[in-house]
């Protein structure tokens, strides 16, 4: 008898392959380059004098998905799976607009990385969870990072937070 894996394992079958395939195991923590990114978003501010909010949320997901290049490991539920960048200074020159979305949400919002074909910009806020910034709008990916990035590599229909 084979065991479920999706009980024994804190992601789904399709969503751990797709991180594994990335370089991502357990107990990845690189907190090293998290600090370098945090350091260069609060030392950035924008031509208007806009800045990046970095918290506890952020710095401890990009500790542990930071630098990492994922590609769906299969066709998607509802949406083409997303392939991501996690890198938050693809969100470097978004400040004001993660300043925005930050204050229609009431929490701060800070860069995660980006949808590789899209563009769109990923982000987190202080509460841990996740969206997605594109030219069609705001998206809520998930409460945490694990759902975010499921909703992403498994072709989940996002939910949209701004007017269509």
């Amino acid at each position: 008898m084979h065991a479920d894996r999706t009980s024994t394992t804190r992601f789904s079958v399709p969503v751990d392959a797709a991180l594994r395939a990335a370089g991502w195991q357990p107990g990845r923590w690189d907190i090293k380059q998290a600090e370098v990114w945090a350091d260069t978003l609060r030392g950035h501010t924008s031509p208007a004098g806009h800045q990046h909010a970095v918290f506890p949320a952020a710095v401890e997901a990009w500790a542990e998905f930071g630098a990492l290049h994922i590609t769906a490991q299969g066709p998607g539920r509802g949406l083409a799976p997303a392939a991501l960048h996690l890198d938050p200074l693809h969100g470097l020159h978004m400040a004001r607009t993660l300043g925005d979305l930050g204050r229609a949400l009431d929490t701060e919002v800070c860069p995660l990385g980006e949808e590789t074909d899209s563009r769109a910009v990923l982000a987190i806020d202080t509460e841990g969870r996740v969206y997605a910034l594109d030219h069609t709008g705001d998206w809520y990916l998930g409460p945490d990072i694990d759902h975010g990035l499921a909703t992403l590599l498994t072709g989940i229909e996002p939910v949209r937070l701004t007017p269509g």
